[in-house]
């Protein structure tokens, strides 16, 4: 771990640290949710079809607790969507299986898709793990339930889960600044929408009706964040405003990792972005995983 307090070479701040390596992140996890293999492995363990695979395999850890945690966890999804894929699991199969499945599938699936890279993750794996170790975990129990899960040998794999956990929490402190800004499941699928100009797209995949859509885009012209039926500006420099928070807070995660192992997982990770977003594009669509792609016009 790196006691400098200077960013890689070539980037201007921590924050802007914070910013590249969770959009680099989100690319090199985000695939596995689709992964085809990955889906075929959950059915193997007696999930009918492998349905309900993209909540089950992200909250592996956290599935003992229930579908009210995972919901709370997930903050953004139809609480009905987690608890259908939660009980359907566990009605076939227990966390560990799924699990371990996954992992199967997501060391498979680098092998394949990014094999140039592996060797760098293997090296990488301690430190971004000690990281991961050093960080708080209060109010971030998706964080704390990936890091507490076991970790394999094959350095590869356990960067990859390494990498994971970092991302999650990210995602819990993000969730935690909408919560402090009064921002309910709904509301921030409309307003992560509208930051990525996606249409209205975002809220309807996380579960969202047109009547709970409506319900919650009242709220958000009350507040002046919304008016008749579409995000204003003033609702888009709000939705920033939570961007550049969670980046800020999320520059600690980076400087423990330390400046010269961030860059070496931007200088691997980056230039392969753009291979495992594609696989998201063939085996979901070019919608999913709306994290891991730039703003559109």
């Amino acid at each position: 771990m790196s006691s400098s307090d200077a960013p890689p070479p070539g980037i201007a701040d921590w924050r802007e640290v914070a910013c590249r390596a969770a959009f680099a992140s989100h690319r090199l996890v985000g695939w596995i949710y689709w992964d085809p293999d990955a889906v075929a492995r959950y059915a193997a363990l007696g999930v009918p079809n492998g349905m309900g695979y993209y909540v089950a395999s992200r909250a592996a850890p956290l599935l003992p607790a229930g579908a009210g945690a995972v919901s709370a966890a997930f903050y953004s999804i139809n609480p009905d969507l987690v608890r259908f894929a939660v009980e359907l699991s566990a009605a076939h199969t227990d966390w560990r299986s799924v699990f371990e499945a996954r992992n199967a599938a997501v060391s498979r699936g680098l092998a394949e898709w990014v094999p140039g890279i592996r060797g760098e993750l293997a090296a990488l794996a301690p430190s971004l793990w000690e990281a991961a170790d050093s960080l708080p975990d209060s109010g971030r129990v998706l964080f704390a339930a990936h890091r507490d899960a076991p970790r394999p040998d094959d350095q590869v794999l356990s960067a990859w889960l390494a990498v994971n956990c970092l991302r999650e929490w990210r995602g819990d402190t993000h969730f935690a600044i909408l919560l402090a800004e009064g921002i309910d499941r709904v509301q921030a699928g409309i307003l992560h929408d509208a930051h990525l100009n996606y249409g209205g797209w975002i809220p309807q995949s996380r579960g969202a009706d047109q009547d709970t859509i409506a319900v919650a885009m009242a709220g958000l012209e009350a507040r002046g964040l919304a008016r008749d039926g579409e995000v204003t500006d003033a609702g888009r420099e709000f939705r920033e405003s939570v961007e550049t928070r969670t980046n800020e807070l999320c520059e600690v995660q980076w400087r423990a990792v330390g400046a010269g192992a961030t860059a070496r997982f931007l200088a691997a990770v980056e230039p392969v972005g753009e291979v495992l977003l594609r696989r998201i594009d063939e085996t979901a669509g070019p919608n999913w995983m709306p994290a891991a792609r730039e703003r559109r016009p």
